[in-house]
């Protein structure tokens, strides 16, 4: 019922900037927040940035200063703007809709597909 799909991943050498789109399909009853999460090789998958329908946002340590979320409610779409990429921001982004409330912490049932970004040299 509910689908995302994230655009604008690539390749780009370190300094350079790209940004990312999610867009989201069908009925979602609850739309807390929307957010950007990364899997790198060989880790976990960690917590990039989200931006809530009011438009407070929240950034991983590592990302604040370089990347900026930002939402279109009326679109259901997240958009996640990186500058002053690094190869360590090298991963597979996914998008996601936070839909429900789990113990005072938004909880996301939908994820996008992944967009990969490669930042070498």
């Amino acid at each position: 019922q509910v689908q995302l799909v994230e655009s604008g991943g690539g390749l780009l050498p370190p300094g350079g900037s790209l940004i990312l789109s999610c867009a989201a399909s069908g009925i979602i009853f609850r739309l807390i927040a929307m957010g950007w999460y990364l899997h790198a090789a060989g880790k976990q998958r960690e917590f990039v940035a989200t931006i809530t329908t009011g438009g407070t946002t929240n950034y991983a340590d590592a990302v604040k200063g370089r990347f900026t979320i930002s939402r279109d409610n009326a679109k259901k779409t997240v958009y996640l703007q990186m500058n002053s990429l690094e190869p360590e921001d090298t991963a597979v982004y996914y998008c996601n809709i936070a839909n429900r409330w789990g113990r005072s912490v938004p909880i996301a049932d939908y994820w996008g597909q992944g967009t990969q970004i490669t930042v070498s040299s």
